[in-house]
């Protein structure tokens, strides 16, 4: 096949492709939204597979399963915090038999360019003993899942494929295999006991999961991915890269006068006689790995104490923030290159788009509350977490999904009133709909206000697993008062209205929810676009 410029992510997807995709699940979230993104276009265009969006990655994962289940391949996507909601069926599907290759592609944060941490996702695949790969460029991303679909139906193990945010959004030229993987057909899994996590079955799986990570280890040793090359003549220092490392270290190569000897890890579980007969040809090592020092903790356990080690926890390598070429060089014994400072610029803080919505919604909260000084306001994550921020000042907790309720919750149970909890619509959808529940099972005075502006906004206007129309019915069946479930609509002449209804529900000793309903501005345009383009 022809050559082709393509996004890290996208990368991904087309690998998936042509393994033989049958079933692609997530929730968009940046750094990976992309990946389904392109498998969606591919799913319309064509209708060879099926790709959608599901209401969290918790459900994305279990379906994903269903897939392999029943003989398919299946990819699962999101971003790094995604991981944390589908936890429970990604731990225990290391566990099951698996059928058709599952493939869990997982894009972290390095310097949380959008994300609230910068968890490292080979933490849960060595937690979980599951393979690992980690891409260092476009094409070992295209290679790579093309690889661990294989080795999922191989081992019978889901596979994580670690992608970072600098991969993930740029863009180079690569290389599709000319074989295209037919499709799986339908076979159901013959051995369903392996799929039935009772106690005494878990058991014996968890004996043959451990039995079969020595596979795993054999092929950390053999596969190229795993590269190992040994300069004879320099001693001093050798180099352990993973993932982007690789490419920083390179580009600083040219000035280090020397090629010291070099492991680059893109597999694990990690190569372990290879970092030995590193250690072996060197005096010292230095990691060079995006993220936590995951890999550099490991070789304390690994290594003899007399060979010194070096990386995050000594500070060579900045604990924090994403790595560069620049970053790297004082720890390779380079002089950092001198950068001319531009004084006196504004800065540019992220803002909420002008005509949005929430900033109609959050003038009539602060209206609403302003005479309450014993007041919260808990919201979630989404873009209306830039109401955190001047000029709105109107949130004051941003935890994670879904938690904007259950702080309101415990605030109020606690004596703060009132206790306002604010969540998109998608978010609600996501992870809110367990915390309304809580709500109205103990009938916390609390108010609920949905943003709902019908679209994912902040990963790039994805569709919402629902639409507007569905929510009003859903909230009453989560059995929420209807005399207490609003619907107000955010613009500049309903402001005292909006806030005088905020308000009066506030003052109610018991659970309100108000639906704060318009569509979001610029995907209104996209929209309006769209279908001017059908005419």
């Amino acid at each position: 096949m022809s050559e082709l410029v393509l996004l890290g992510d996208e990368a991904v997807a087309l690998g998936a492709l042509h393994a033989g995709l049958s079933g692609a699940y997530g929730y968009p979230g940046t750094p990976s939204s992309e990946i389904l993104e392109y498998l969606i276009n591919e799913a319309e265009k064509t209708g060879s597979i099926r790709a959608t969006w599901s209401s969290n990655e918790k459900t994305a994962y279990e379906e994903a399963l269903g897939t392999s289940f029943a003989g398919k391949r299946a990819i699962v996507t999101m971003k790094h915090v995604g991981l944390n909601v589908a936890a429970d069926p990604f731990m225990n599907s290391a566990l099951l038999k698996i059928n058709g290759g599952l493939v869990i592609v997982v894009a972290d944060d390095p310097g949380m360019h959008s994300s609230q941490g910068e968890q490292d996702s080979r933490f849960f695949a060595d937690f979980a003993k599951v393979p690992c790969f980690e891409p260092t460029n476009q094409q070992e991303a295209y290679e790579m899942t093309r690889e661990a679909f294989d080795l999922s139906e191989k081992w019978k193990v889901p596979v994580l494929i670690r992608m970072v945010t600098r991969l993930a959004h740029s863009r180079a030229v690569i290389t599709p295999w000319d074989k295209i993987r037919p499709q799986n057909p339908v076979k159901k899994t013959e051995e369903t006991r392996g799929w039935r996590l009772l106690p005494a079955i878990a058991q014996k799986l968890w004996t043959d999961l451990l039995e079969t990570n020595k596979e795993f280890n054999a092929y950390s040793e053999s596969t190229p991915f795993n590269k190992l090359t040994i300069n004879p003549d320099y001693k001093k220092v050798g180099i352990i890269t993973t993932g982007l490392g690789k490419n920083y270290f390179e580009e600083n190569l040219a000035d280090m006068g020397v090629k010291p000897s070099h492991l680059h890890i893109g597999f694990y579980p990690a190569p372990v006689e290879k970092i030995r007969k590193l250690a072996e040809s060197v005096d010292k090592i230095l990691v060079i790995e995006e993220g936590y020092p995951f890999l550099e903790t490991k070789l304390r356990g690994i290594l003899p104490q007399n060979i010194a080690i070096e990386g995050k926890l000594d500070s060579k390598v900045p604990m924090t923030g994403e790595l560069d070429p620049d970053v790297v060089r004082p720890a390779l014994g380079l002089e950092k290159i001198a950068t001319k400072k531009v004084e006196g610029l504004p800065g540019r803080p992220p803002q909420l788009c002008q005509g949005c919505p929430h900033v109609d919604t959050y003038e009539a909260l602060n209206l609403a509350v302003k005479d309450y000084p014993q007041h919260i306001v808990a919201s979630d994550i989404g873009c209306y977490s830039l109401g955190a921020l001047p000029p709105y000042n109107a949130i004051e907790t941003i935890i994670c999904m879904g938690a904007s309720i259950g702080t309101a919750q415990g605030a109020a149970e606690a004596g703060l009133k009132p206790a306002v909890a604010v969540i998109g619509d998608s978010t609600f959808y996501h992870s809110g709909l367990t915390g309304l529940v809580n709500a109205v099972a103990a009938n916390a005075p609390i108010t609920l206000i949905i943003l709902d502006n019908s679209t994912v906004a902040m990963t790039g206007g994805q569709t919402t697993i629902l639409p507007s129309s569905k929510l009003y019915n859903l909230v009453v069946g989560l059995g929420a008062d209807p005399e207490h479930v609003k619907t107000i609509v955010p613009i500049k002449k309903n402001l005292e209205e909006n806030a005088a209804i905020i308000k009066k529900e506030m003052e109610y000793e018991g659970l309100s929810v108000i639906l704060s309903v318009r569509e979001c501005l610029e995907e209104a345009k996209r929209r309006i676009k769209r279908e001017a383009l059908k005419k």
